[in-house]
């Protein structure tokens, strides 16, 4: 079994106890521990390796809605994406990493759909992260609509040449009780299997860290500073997850960290 802890963190273990208390943990003791389980599958990122492997290079394109955005001068570098760039770059100091979000607030899977051929033409990305699911479950969108949306683009970017990822909704407390989010994330589970594509379950993630005492997700929605914070475990897990699945552990291009 692969390290329940990232990789790419220094970690301060969390006492066995504290799962059982209804408290937030002290600032000193919050980890962006996340178990293997949660994390790491068994899909595969060829592209992302044979660039970075051949061409020191790694384009990134995020496509999400608007919880992949932070408000205020700080938010693009405070965001996951722009926390993805930074943890990479200092990963791969000798690889030109570059992080492109295209991020419109209430767009569902189909909408996205509609404007990813361009995206990929206009970027031409080695990876694309495509953040969904929240705005069809809000709509009410047919979850098997919603999955040949899915499924379209995914054959989009393949059809561009690049690897894909998957990212499901954020997990909320207040949200989980008033949207019916399960059906669109086991769908978006079933297309990562059938589809052999990674998925990044950030709903699942966010609820460990959560029940966890990591973080107070109710408080995340309405304080800056601990929405960075969630912010910035989301960035370093999907780097942690993209380099497990791009292999990329023994990829030597300079002084890791």
């Amino acid at each position: 079994m692969r390290p329940v802890v990232l990789a790419l963190l220094t970690l301060i273990a969390v006492a066995p106890e504290s799962r059982a208390q209804e408290r937030i943990l002290p600032l000193e003791q919050r980890t962006c521990e996340v178990p293997s389980y949660i994390l790491f599958g068994d899909s595969k990122l060829n592209r992302v390796r044979k660039s970075i492997e051949e061409h020191k290079k790694l384009t990134i394109l995020v496509l999400g809605s608007g919880s992949s955005a932070l408000p205020g001068p700080d938010g693009a570098a405070k965001s996951y994406p722009g926390r993805l760039d930074e943890v990479l770059k200092k990963r791969f100091p000798d690889v030109a990493v570059s992080v492109i979000t295209l991020a419109k607030s209430r767009q569902t899977a189909a909408d996205m759909v509609q404007s990813l051929k361009k995206a990929l033409a206009e970027s031409k990305p080695d990876l694309v992260v495509w953040q969904t699911g929240t705005v069809d479950a809000m709509a009410g969108v047919d979850p098997e609509s919603f999955r040949a949306s899915l499924d379209q683009g995914i054959d989009d970017v393949a059809k561009a040449g690049a690897d894909l990822i998957l990212m499901n909704m954020q997990y909320s407390p207040r949200t989980e009780t008033m949207i019916a989010l399960g059906s669109y994330a086991d769908v978006m589970r079933v297309v990562s299997r059938d589809r052999d594509v990674p998925l990044f379950d950030r709903r699942e993630i966010m609820r460990y860290w959560n029940d966890n005492g990591n973080f107070d997700l109710n408080l995340a929605t309405k304080d800056i500073a601990a929405a960075y914070q969630v912010h910035d475990c989301l960035g370093r897990a999907l780097a942690s997850l993209l380099i497990e699945a791009g292999d990329l552990d023994d990829v030597k291009t300079g002084q890791t960290q």
